[in-house]
């Protein structure tokens, strides 16, 4: 009986620092990709696009946050390819490494002023080094923290690597926000900077941690069977394409409601409404630190009660919440805003988000996972949040500078992913080294 529970508990605590690596090492690779977005909402406009009239240098600059969109299916299929032929571990050093040090590059970079149309040009060079770094290194985190939990406890750790998420978002916000606050004349010449040139810290911090975690036990039992895949992206093209449509449809409403809600609204509150900046980074504090309570325990539930019921209803509630949420942004009122920040964000969003990793990967088979997974994330990116800033801006200009256009899009767009869940299959309950669920049962109604 002791020797069980001498095995169970080892078996716990390696569980447990393979999701605090996760953990840290996507905090650190969601640092430097929100960094952009602060920094595409409040100063890239003019120091890349300033002679263009305000909105147009918004909207331009909302195309260069795009870039990385465009690119991180890119990056899901190459690192997902050979995540499934070399190994989870191997893909998420390189794509630290990428990310880590174009973030630096960035705070590097001439302005306009300095070196005409090339200052753009490099910052979309940098944003796209960016995106495939991202688009590879999710599916690996993910994978991680899911293939080592032990069954019924796959939502809950499938968790943490998600986390990264808003505590990336929480210490890229807290950063900027120090610097934001020097005089404008200082934070345009060189205070901007420094937060996107801090990453080459944190990157050799994740290095450390991530060199230390061993191989997962699906990835090493199919290797040693010598049963990899040879052709893993192809594969799953051939074999699931109905799953990985369900899980891009999956990733629209979380991942639009997110962008709109930390990207376009800081941009929408500050130059359009008025709102103090301050009042605006502290609404997204507040709900990015909420987000390291809600996401575990939305995965938690759905070990309990399934992936489906708790993603379905995150999804309805962030479609009935986006007009309300505009709303009280237009009180500006500090206190309404920053409750409309976290219901938004620690209800709706973190319902979705917190149980993704574990959804999406149980999906796919260990031969594909990665790729999988991976594929229909960053596809789901794409459409969803890649765009989703500068067709907010673009749909404010089309209403006259109301954002009632812009709730209607954040709306449909959670109603497609509401159509997507309700299709896909539950998978809580699955084994995890078996195959995927057959592409006869995806669209069965919710069948698993």
């Amino acid at each position: 009986m002791d020797r069980v529970g001498g095995e169970q508990t080892g078996q716990t605590s390696s569980i447990k620092q393979v999701a605090a690596a996760s953990f840290i090492g996507t905090t650190i690779e969601w640092y430097d990709f929100f960094l952009y977005g602060t920094a595409a909402a409040l100063v890239f406009g003019q120091l890349f696009f300033p002679y263009a009239d305000p909105l147009i240098g918004t909207l331009s600059s909302f195309a260069t946050f795009a870039v990385a969109f465009i690119a991180r299916p890119f990056g899901g299929a190459l690192f997902g390819h050979y995540g499934d032929r070399m190994g989870r571990k191997t893909m998420l050093v390189i794509t630290l490494l990428m990310m880590g040090i174009g973030t630096f590059l960035i705070g590097c970079l001439p302005t306009f002023e300095s070196v005409g149309i090339l200052a753009p040009i490099l910052l979309v060079v940098l944003r796209t080094i960016q995106g495939i770094a991202l688009g590879g290194e999710w599916g690996g985190a993910v994978l991680m923290a899911v293939e080592h939990a032990t069954p019924g406890r796959r939502g809950f750790y499938g968790s943490w690597p998600q986390i990264g998420a808003p505590a990336g978002l929480f210490l890229g916000t807290l950063v900027f926000e120090v610097f934001a606050s020097l005089p404008q004349e200082q934070f345009l010449a060189w205070g901007w900077r420094v937060p996107f040139l801090l990453s080459i810290v944190l990157v050799g911090v994740g290095l450390f941690i991530r060199l230390r975690i061993l191989e997962t036990p699906a990835f090493t039992q199919m290797k040693e069977s010598q049963t990899e895949a040879q052709r893993p992206l192809l594969d799953v093209i051939r074999d699931q394409p109905k799953t990985i449509v369900l899980a891009t449809g999956m990733r629209l409403s979380e991942n639009v409601s997110f962008y709109v809600v930390t990207v376009f609204a800081l941009s929408f509150g500050t130059q359009q409404l008025g709102i103090d900046r301050t009042t605006m980074l502290t609404g997204i504090l507040i709900s990015a630190a909420l987000g390291f309570l809600a996401m575990p325990a939305f995965g938690a539930l759905s070990d309990k009660i399934g992936r489906r019921p708790v993603y379905l209803g995150g999804a309805v509630l962030s479609a009935l919440l986006a007009f309300p949420f505009f709303w009280a942004l237009e009180t500006k009122m500090p206190i309404l805003i920053w409750i409309a920040f976290v219901v938004i964000m620690n209800t709706a969003h973190d319902a979705q988000y917190g149980v993704q990793g574990s959804y999406l990967a149980e999906l796919f088979g260990t031969r594909v996972r990665y790729s999988g997974a991976s594929l229909g994330s960053q596809l789901g990116g794409v459409f969803g949040g890649g765009f989703a800033p500068l067709i907010a801006t673009a749909l404010l200009a089309a209403g006259g500078g109301s954002p009632v256009y812009v709730a209607t899009y954040l709306t449909g767009m959670c109603l497609l992913t509401v159509l997507a869940t309700y299709l896909a299959p539950e998978t809580y309950q699955s084994d995890i080294a078996e195959e995927s669920p057959q592409e006869t049962g995806v669209f069965a109604g919710g069948q698993s």
